[in-house]
């Protein structure tokens, strides 16, 4: 009996938030998702990369007893689909006699009717699939789902050189549904739309883009899954940074499948879009790890005072503690901005004086450091007593210390080790100091969506006003040892983000002995960099995941 080809496939998008190693969490996600897409009349239910183990999994997958329970999860999955409600195609790695598998398992009517594996394995910035996945042996062909033949590229299989789709088109595939695990960083909406238009110019056939959502330690999976039509039009656009099920319809016209009905939700701008990313980022570290709540030290100064506010948008004004730390060189203005901002946002706000344990630990070397001069070492025991004190919170009370620094701190090493780099998650240590600012006046005229802390501004206007400082001598400025901020950071996104030549950069304007000092100061703060805590990528190249460099380096830019 042959089968007679349907003129309309309604698909639904899974834009969800798995939790990598949560099997069993998440093939209840899976499944809750699939009831709501049945719901709303899907035939099918795209799923994302990988999702039934998390993604990025790393080293979870050379563990068997791992890759069992995911492939336990897959077949439970599909035998669902026994109700007669909608298929499915959903990530998990597959061990197979090839090798492990980055792969997909398409299942309908009770039983998995296809699997495909992942061709192109991505080993560059933040990826490291060659270490753990072997490639697909070969390229298979579409999959015959109640009469429409679909091909499923996974991820980088449409971003790199290999003609997967252009393949997938002259196999009979009449459109292409790809899974994906794509994280976030600034402007990455209009980097991933560029890379579909590409593939639909190339193949003639429309393509659905399903992308992960959530924080997965320093990763941020922003979602915002949308559609290309063989027009080179954009046919829909999911939401950011919230979980979503759409069901869009698609209609067959002279043979070209269009979508006639789907979301168009409007992507947030720069600032909101750097904000929610942070906001997300932070709540998914702190609820997916366990912790019930957490404290931050509250100095008066702009990075503490957005990191308050993103606490508290992400797990509410209850769940934060601020704790104020007050020495002789802290300002009357510090002492009430750090108030006025707690107040602002809600929550509970200490005051714990450091004078006596700084003046004990001063006593306690008076005479290891006779004969000496007093300079960074006396201002670092300020820090170091800070950190202390917040870690002795988090030890009693099982809260999470959040830390502060930013990345033009975090690139010249000014911040201090086992100080005020101690905790758990840095929401803002990828963003530059003129990035802070700019998301704190953001904030202070925004609300975003799903933010629970309140409106109005909550970073007091002092705050941003006030010459930055640390406070750890009389008089102190940022810029008595840095650049101005403005300076510091073209110079750094040049030597971090973009790789440039010192040459390169004194030709933008920049005075060379500033531009050797700050890559000079940049190389010898690895070092403090491989100890500081996990923080939010926003950036295409932050530290880390995207760039390591070794700790012992003599290199230097120089003519």
């Amino acid at each position: 009996m042959t089968q007679t080809a349907p003129d309309l496939l309604r698909i639904a998008v899974a834009q969800l938030n798995p939790t990598v190693g949560d099997v069993a969490g998440n093939l209840a996600k899976a499944r809750e998702a699939r009831a709501d897409a049945a719901r709303q009349g899907a035939d099918l239910v795209l799923y994302t990369e990988l999702f039934l183990a998390g993604y990025p999994p790393e080293d979870l997958v050379l563990k068997p007893a791992f890759l069992k329970a995911c492939e336990k999860a897959a077949q439970d999955f599909a035998a669902d689909t026994a109700d007669g409600g909608p298929g499915v195609i959903i990530g998990t790695p597959l061990k197979r006699r090839t090798g492990t598998h980055n792969s997909i398992v398409f299942a309908d009517r009770g039983k998995i009717i296809a699997e495909r594996y992942k061709l192109d394995l991505p080993n560059y910035g933040e990826f490291d699939e060659k270490r753990v996945f072997q490639a697909g042996p070969e390229l298979q062909g579409p999959v015959n789902f109640r009469g429409v033949r679909i091909g499923v590229p996974i991820c980088e299989d449409i971003w790199g050189e290999v003609a997967v789709c252009e393949t997938l088109a002259e196999s009979g595939a009449e459109i292409l549904l790809v899974p994906n695990g794509s994280p976030y960083y600034r402007a990455k909406i209009d980097v991933r739309h560029q890379v579909v238009i590409r593939q639909v110019i190339e193949c003639g056939l429309p393509m659905i883009y399903a992308n992960q959502l959530g924080g997965q330690d320093e990763l941020i999976f922003d979602g915002a899954s949308f559609a290309i039509g063989a027009d080179k039009t954009l046919a829909f656009q999911m939401s950011q940074f919230e979980e979503a099920v759409d069901v869009t319809t698609w209609k067959r016209r002279d043979g070209t499948w269009v979508c006639s009905e789907g979301p168009m939700s409007k992507i947030p701008e720069r600032e909101e879009a750097d904000y929610r990313a942070c906001m997300l980022g932070l709540r998914d570290y702190v609820n997916k790890n366990g912790f019930k709540n957490v404290v931050l030290g509250l100095s008066g100064g702009i990075d503490s005072a957005i990191c308050a506010a993103l606490a508290v948008d992400a797990l509410g004004e209850e769940r934060l503690r601020t704790v104020m730390m007050p020495y002789r060189y802290t300002s009357k203005d510090s002492l009430k901005d750090a108030e006025d901002c707690a107040r602002a946002l809600g929550c509970r706000y200490d005051i714990v004086p450091i004078s006596e344990p700084v003046e004990g630990f001063r006593h306690a070397l008076t005479q290891l450091f006779e004969g000496t001069q007093e300079g960074i070492t006396e201002e670092n025991l300020q820090s170091r007593a800070r950190g202390t004190i917040l870690m002795a919170i988090s030890n009693k009370f099982g809260s999470m210390v959040v830390t502060t620094g930013n990345k033009s701190e975090m690139s010249v090493g000014y911040a201090t080790l086992y100080g005020d780099m101690n905790g758990g998650f840095n929401p803002i240590k990828d963003l530059y100091k003129m990035q802070v600012y700019a998301l704190a006046r953001w904030r202070n005229t925004h609300v975003p969506p799903g933010a629970l802390g309140p409106s109005g501004e909550v970073i007091p206007k002092n705050i941003i006003d006030k010459a930055p400082s640390a406070e750890l001598r009389e008089n102190q400025t940022d810029q008595d040892s840095l650049p101005p901020y403005p300076v510091l950071d073209d110079i750094l996104e040049c030597l971090v983000e973009h790789e440039m030549g010192v040459d390169d950069i004194v030709a933008r304007g920049h005075d060379r002995a500033t531009v050797t000092r700050v890559e000079h100061l940049l190389y010898i703060a690895e070092y403090k960099r491989r100890q500081a805590a996990p923080g939010v990528k926003i950036t295409k190249k932050n530290f880390g995941r995207d760039r390591r460099y070794p700790i012992t380096n003599r290199f230097r830019d120089r003519r």
